[in-house]
């Protein structure tokens, strides 16, 4: 009696989710907080990134501090609000030169400015726009620096409404 070959089956590969869909994860709208430094560049650059991979709009902030001067004997805390308004003045005109040269239309974004604490705005934002997710750069001080100027990054993830991405570059 002649033996019948018998040859195992495959199995069938499984299908592979093309690279351009990615869940969604709930991620349609992502703030990132400009202050102009390279640390701040570098995040929009992760920004732009993440935004075009989950399909999220972008909202770019700066955050222009109130200008308080010390005060004399005679008239308490002076505040000088043409200095305000010049800042606030030059931080829309860079935030429009970072939508054309960073962002490029590649994904939704509109650009804000606030005056105020810049961690309080940050999350106040947040929290108006339902944003999803903040991409923030970390500016790395450490020691004295720290002590003196706080870390703004710290208060924003210890309040913000929504996860955080700290971005951190390397020392040079």
């Amino acid at each position: 009696m002649a033996t019948k070959k018998v040859t195992p089956k495959k199995k069938p590969k499984p299908k592979r989710t093309p690279k351009a869909i990615v869940p969604r994860l709930g991620i349609h709208r992502i703030l990132v907080p400009i202050d102009f430094s390279e640390h701040s560049k570098n995040s929009l650059k992760y920004a732009v990134q993440h935004a075009v991979r989950f399909r999220a709009k972008l909202d770019l902030l700066y955050v222009v501090e109130p200008t308080i001067y010390p005060a004399d004997f005679s008239f308490g805390q002076v505040g000088f609000p043409n200095v305000e308004e010049e800042l606030r003045k030059r931080g829309s005109e860079e935030l429009s030169s970072l939508l054309a040269s960073e962002i490029q239309g590649r994904v939704p974004a509109e650009a804000s400015v606030r005056t105020g604490k810049p961690f309080y705005e940050i999350n106040e934002y947040a929290r108006e726009k339902n944003v999803d997710l903040i991409i923030i750069a970390t500016h790395g001080h450490t020691g004295v620096e720290h002590i003196l100027f706080g870390s703004t990054v710290e208060k924003v993830v210890r309040k913000a409404p929504c996860p955080v991405l700290v971005v951190r570059t390397g020392r040079s």
